[in-house]
């Protein structure tokens, strides 16, 4: 996995509409209203107000998710952050508020209650843990 960016949103927590919109600039790289508007309407059993789509791009824009750019007479909305970027930080996060939890049979209970696929997993982030201090540790 990449490592923490140094670039972080003002807020990371999204809406689903926020999410789904984030999503689909991700896919396109670079969007307008319309474009994204376009894609949510693809789906024949869905409404939505092209208003709302502006009203979304632009708070993802104030959460930092988002820059916008104008060219010509078009707002053109590109991501801040890649998609890996983004799940790195979301996953530090969580980990960040699991380990401030801070009681050890708190983490035990957790740890007891993984199965072999989870515990599987933990081992091999705490051998990549131990190797990275090493290597850390040898400069």
């Amino acid at each position: 996995m990449a490592p923490l960016p140094d670039y972080r949103p003002k807020q990371l927590s999204l809406g689903p509409l926020e999410a789904e919109i984030l999503n689909i600039i991700w896919e396109l790289g670079s969007a307008t209203v319309k474009d994204v508007h376009d894609r949510i309407l693809t789906d024949p059993n869905r409404e939505l107000a092209y208003t709302s789509v502006t009203t979304v791009l632009r708070r993802l824009t104030d959460k930092g998710w988002l820059a916008c750019d104008k060219k010509e007479r078009a707002f053109y909305w590109r991501p801040m952050l890649s998609k890996q970027q983004s799940d790195v930080i979301k996953a530090h996060e969580q980990l960040q508020r699991f380990l401030a939890v801070g009681n050890p049979d708190v983490v035990a209970a957790f740890a007891d209650s993984l199965d072999e696929a989870a515990s599987e997993q933990i081992a091999a982030i705490a051998k990549r843990i131990q190797s990275a201090r090493q290597a850390s540790e040898e400069k």
